[in-house]
């Protein structure tokens, strides 16, 4: 059994551990309520205008357009944007969501060279990730959640679009964690671009809806914005996944702690015990002895 003083040591370094992970639980609490917050806003706003945009693509013969946001190419060079957190202390976020990347990039890809698919870390796990990897790495947007807002995801957005139309790229695709509660984090690999005609379901009637100006100048307008307003959405959700993640994984370690103190309180109590009796044997075989 170890003695008195590295178990008391022992405690005091646990109790000092519990603390902080104590006020890391509270601070992403907080976090949390403000992300969690900023998507169920964002998220009604964004899937009405993903709904409207599906609505006028299903009655449009998208072949007759020039967007280029909707050409269809051959795919021999592909974009994919994989969003992490910049921090850890998160339990298994950032590991599972860049397993989840790891295994979307070696099913569907495993046939392109590693030099003809580049990925786009959004967060600071996903840059020392895949520097490692020989994949093709873009580090221009990965401090993104440094400094998160609209105008930041943005730019991401923009340079996602600039590089898909000047031919960079024939495909895009975004890996992301959608948010559902505190303990449950979604992995989602979505196909960014080339748009694609939404196919409706059967018994569901289209909206009849008037154009003005046309339909080819309205989606012109309407689809980068649309493209921002998704990728900030992507954002958005794996930003409140973090915090959901570090919160759940700092209140398990406050608990455990608390567990492992209690556990060494009794070995410090039990080795008391002993020292206390070994002191009074000592004290009775010393009296023994002089009355011999």
């Amino acid at each position: 059994m170890a003695g008195l003083k590295e178990v008391r040591e022992r405690i005091k370094s646990v109790k000092s551990t519990q603390q902080i992970t104590k006020a890391m639980k509270l601070v992403s609490a907080a976090k949390l309520k403000k992300a969690t917050t900023a998507i169920t806003q964002m998220r009604p706003y964004a899937e009405k205008l993903q709904e409207v945009m599906n609505n006028i693509i299903a009655t449009t013969d998208l072949s007759e357009l020039s967007l280029g946001l909707n050409e269809v190419r051959p795919v021999s060079r592909v974009l994919v944007v994989v969003l992490t957190s910049d921090r850890g202390l998160c339990g298994g976020f950032n590991s599972n969501l860049l397993k989840a990347a790891t295994n979307s990039l070696n099913t569907k890809y495993s046939d392109l060279p590693k030099s003809d698919v580049t990925i786009l870390p959004v967060g600071k796990k996903a840059y020392d990730f895949f520097k490692r990897t020989g994949y093709d790495l873009n580090d221009e947007f990965y401090t993104l959640f440094t400094k998160f807002s609209f105008e930041g995801s943005s730019k991401v957005a923009q340079f996602i679009v600039n590089a898909f139309l000047s031919k960079d790229y024939d495909k895009v695709e975004v890996i992301y964690s959608k948010f559902k509660n505190a303990a449950v984090q979604e992995f989602k690999t979505e196909e960014f671009l080339p748009i694609a005609k939404v196919e409706t379901q059967a018994g569901v009637n289209k909206a009849d809806y008037l154009f003005e100006p046309n339909k080819a100048q309205l989606l012109e307008e309407l689809l980068p914005k649309i493209i921002k307003t998704t990728f900030h959405r992507y954002a958005l959700d794996t930003n409140a996944s973090e915090h959901g993640a570090r919160m759940v994984a700092m209140d398990s370690a406050t608990n455990n702690a608390a567990d492992l103190i209690k556990r060494l309180e009794i070995d410090y109590n039990k080795a008391r015990q002993a020292a206390i009796t070994n002191q009074i044997l000592e004290i009775v075989g010393g009296a023994a002895a002089l009355d011999a």
